[in-house]
């Protein structure tokens, strides 16, 4: 029996672009037809240009019910399946936002910029839990704080929290430099229940295991609790093709930056890269079975990615 790939659906970013340029968008990715279509072309006119991926961009997205909610830096837009937008949300401690989710009524969202997460009622329509990361002598820690409030925490950036996954064993968040996936208890006490590289984006518990885009490695990686680790380099292109190859990639963009992953039932992983590029892997069979371009300049890169859940 043939198996039908999904839709997909993604968000890019685009480092060191300037006002009058594009700043990544919404795409859908049809990986049956090898096709991908632009839906939004993100350039505003308040940008802040600040920083390496500053407020360009848009990045994590969720469902509910018939909208997609998709985080730019510091708001919450919603969408309908057509890509209109028809509502947004902001609030004083949504900084830098990267990957979000969603349990039930609720949105939660990484706050970089004050290595914290946020939770988005979708009932009221506020945003009325927070919670920020700490490291008191080594240990991790941390603290509620009320979002509606004037009085919070700081700007912070210490760890770069940039993922977020609850589900009905609690709140999972890790960084580029926590070094490891983090879990929130009941009772909001933080532990360490996994091991990871510096670097790391979107850590997942699938199947027997866990699995990582390996960001500083260039590598999405499975690591079952028993057998052998996978490992797939990420899709590169040859220098000559690839546009403003030239830049200074160790402060704004570089080839093979994998960011962004989904799974597909228990089989297939789908992973981003720069130049936006979204690969689809079989983890089964060791084998890439495909990818489609979406941009070969350098400084575009996969945000977001998720199944397309309308027909």
């Amino acid at each position: 029996m043939t198996f039908k790939l999904p839709k997909l659906i993604a968000t890019s970013v685009v480092r060191g672009s300037v006002q009058g340029e594009s700043h990544g968008g919404i795409y859908t990715v049809d990986f049956d037809k090898k096709e991908a279509e632009q839906h939004v072309d993100w350039n505003t006119s308040d940008i802040d240009f600040e920083g390496r991926g500053a407020d360009r961009g848009l990045r994590g997205i969720c469902f509910h019910d018939e909208d997609m909610y998709i985080a730019a830096s510091d708001e919450l837009f919603c969408y309908n399946k057509n890509f209109e937008s028809n509502n947004s949300f902001k609030n004083r401690y949504l900084k830098h936002a990267h990957e979000i989710c969603r349990i039930e009524k609720r949105i939660f969202l990484t706050s970089t910029g004050f290595d914290s997460l946020l939770s988005f009622n979708l009932e009221t329509k506020r945003f009325d839990w927070g919670f920020q990361l700490r490291k008191e002598y080594d240990q991790w820690t941390g603290g509620l704080f009320d979002p509606r409030k004037s009085v919070g925490p700081r700007p912070v950036n210490d760890f770069h929290i940039n993922m977020v996954d609850v589900n009905e064993n609690g709140i999972f968040l890790s960084g580029l430099k926590t070094e490891g996936l983090l879990h929130i208890g009941a009772d909001n006490t933080v532990r360490k229940v996994c091991e990871l590289p510096l670097g790391t984006h979107n850590p997942k518990f699938w199947k027997n295991g866990i699995i990582f885009n390996d960001t500083a490695s260039d590598c999405l990686r499975y690591v079952p609790r028993d057998g052998e680790e996978i490992a797939f380099k990420v899709i590169t292109y040859k220098e000559s093709d690839i546009e403003f190859a030239g830049i200074d990639d160790s402060k704004i963009a570089r080839q093979g930056f994998a960011r962004g992953l989904c799974t597909i039932d228990d089989r297939f992983a789908v992973v981003g890269s720069s130049p936006s590029t979204i690969s689809l892997y079989d983890i089964d069979s060791k084998q890439m079975v495909g990818s489609v371009n979406l941009s070969m300049d350098i400084r575009n890169a996969i945000h977001g990615l998720e199944i397309w859940p309308f027909h």
